[in-house]
């Protein structure tokens, strides 16, 4: 069964930090690099974090140096720690494969507010 659950989540002020979880079933963890994304208002799904089953990692200008992707592999989640946030790091969070497929199973996600 396919199944994406994120967690971690919630209203933080203007520099503050949130760690999120993702916990995943095998089928999609194992092998697969695995990506935090975010989605805010109005705004298309973008890239924020992948990491290789190995612990390589990426991370796109607009993140590089606040965020940190990781994974348990025994565990089959993935983490993002979150410091330093702006307001405009408000979105929907979710965790998916990189890259993505045609088409894709997608969990709830988890909020996160920044206030300013």
């Amino acid at each position: 069964q396919v199944q994406l659950v994120e967690s971690g989540g919630g209203l933080v002020q203007n520099g503050g930090s949130l760690r999120l979880s993702c916990a995943a079933s095998r089928s999609i963890f194992s092998n697969n690099i695995m990506g935090w994304y975010r989605q805010a208002p109005g705004k298309e799904r973008e890239l924020v974090a992948r990491v290789t089953s190995g612990g390589s990692s990426y991370y796109p200008d607009s993140v590089k140096g606040r965020f940190t992707i990781s994974r348990d592999n025994a565990k089959n989640t993935v983490y993002l720690q979150m410091n330093s946030l702006k307001p405009e790091d408000t979105a929907v969070y979710y965790c998916n494969i990189w890259p993505l497929r045609v088409r894709n199973y997608w969990g709830q996600g988890t909020h996160v507010t920044v206030s300013s």
